[in-house]
């Protein structure tokens, strides 16, 4: 059996959007770019993409910047904030994706805008108050917090995060790239300045993401060299991965009620099955329905000799798991999510993540698995 529970890292195309992207590939060659028939029909698949996704997010078309990664989206958003918004302070967390953190402290490092770290509580969830104090503290910051974490899955409270950044005057970006696609969402009632997206944790092709830009924002483009995105971003346009992109989001979309309830009940049942068959095991951030991903579960487990090959050993048996996030390399215990969380040094974490393609009897037959290279007698 090949299970794969990856799907926080990328996922599985949808065939109707394979389908989709097929006859773009078969049928427009053309650079939207260029004014003849083939460029025009080109830029016609690119702008009734553009419209299609801002109709499901609920906003205007004009605000969605096409770019070639949720990676490249996270640095628009961060960069242009200091560069063109006079940003001097970044509010952001220690648990934030590398795009965010890496970013953020290159910026205080060359001296553009200076970080400040916002408190956590033991599931990796902002301290509101700490951030209310930080942003009162920094009028006219760029608060920077994901919806949630791609590694543990704890959601923040995006609605109170814009009070507070209303309140005081600054600005909020929040990298939604674990959220988008996979519930509802409502750009307006949000009240947020940057949002971000990449289509491959949809079921939709990798190298093509966006930003969602409030059109109150004048910025500058971080790509230069040409026109596109109504200048905001240079680069002939990946046409058939922006296809690809509305597609998903549109599939993705709908009946999504029903997809959140079939991915939470095997999430619930993995849950149920590990402490029953495992014991001492615990979970990293909030496991329950309303306050995590339904498609993350971030798994600890007690301490085991085995701990260095548990990965290797899953992937022997076809497990796809993984011990953080796969933009990240290096050991389990390398990850600054778990660091920042304050996970036990001499425990193991494996994080499996799901889809609507994820099975029950993939679920049994980790666990299983999991027992065996662990050496549990059960």
């Amino acid at each position: 059996m090949e299970v794969y529970f990856d799907n926080a890292a990328t996922t599985q195309i949808d065939i109707q959007v394979i389908d989709k992207m097929s006859e773009i590939m078969k049928n427009v060659f053309g650079n939207a770019s260029a004014i003849h028939a083939q460029g025009r029909k080109a830029k016609a698949v690119v702008e009734m993409a553009r419209k299609n996704i801002a109709k499901l997010i609920n906003c205007e078309s004009s605000e969605i910047i096409f770019t070639g990664s949720g990676t490249e989206a996270d640095n628009m958003a961060l960069r242009c904030a200091a560069n063109d918004l006079g940003v001097k302070c970044i509010i952001t967390s220690k648990i934030e994706h590398k795009a965010v953190l890496d970013t953020a402290i290159e910026l205080d490092t060359n001296n553009i805008a200076k970080v400040h770290f916002v408190k956590l509580d033991n599931l990796g969830r902002t301290n509101l108050d700490d951030l209310e104090k930080l942003a009162g503290q920094n009028p006219g910051a760029l608060i920077s917090i994901m919806h949630a974490n791609n590694e543990i899955g704890t959601l923040n409270n995006i609605q109170e995060i814009s009070k507070i950044a209303r309140a005081n005057k600054c600005y909020f970006h929040t990298d939604t790239i674990q959220t988008l696609g996979h519930y509802t969402m409502d750009i307006k009632a949000l009240d947020v300045d940057f949002v971000t997206c990449s289509a491959h944790k949809f079921h939709g092709p990798k190298g093509c993401g966006f930003l969602y830009k409030n059109k109150s924002l004048k910025i500058r483009p971080i790509v230069t060299g040409g026109g596109q995105e109504s200048k905001m971003r240079a680069g002939t346009e990946n046409v058939m991965g922006i296809a690809g992109l509305a597609k998903a989001l549109e599939v993705s979309n709908s009946n999504i009620d029903v997809k959140i309830d079939t991915v939470t009940r095997i999430k619930q049942y993995f849950i149920k099955q590990l402490r029953k068959k495992i014991p001492g095991v615990d979970f990293n951030g909030d496991i329950t329905p309303k306050g995590g991903l339904y498609t993350v579960l971030n798994v600890s487990l007690p301490p085991t000799d085995k701990a260095s090959t548990l990965l290797f050993q899953l992937d022997i048996n076809h497990i796809s798991a993984s011990g953080g996030s796969a933009c990240n390399s290096g050991a389990i215990s390398d990850s600054h999510v778990l660091q920042g969380i304050n996970h036990p040094k001499d425990r193991s974490a494996i994080r499996f993540s799901f889809s609507k393609f994820s099975k029950k009897e993939e679920v049994d037959y980790a666990i299983a698995k999991l027992i065996e290279i662990l050496e549990l007698e059960i």
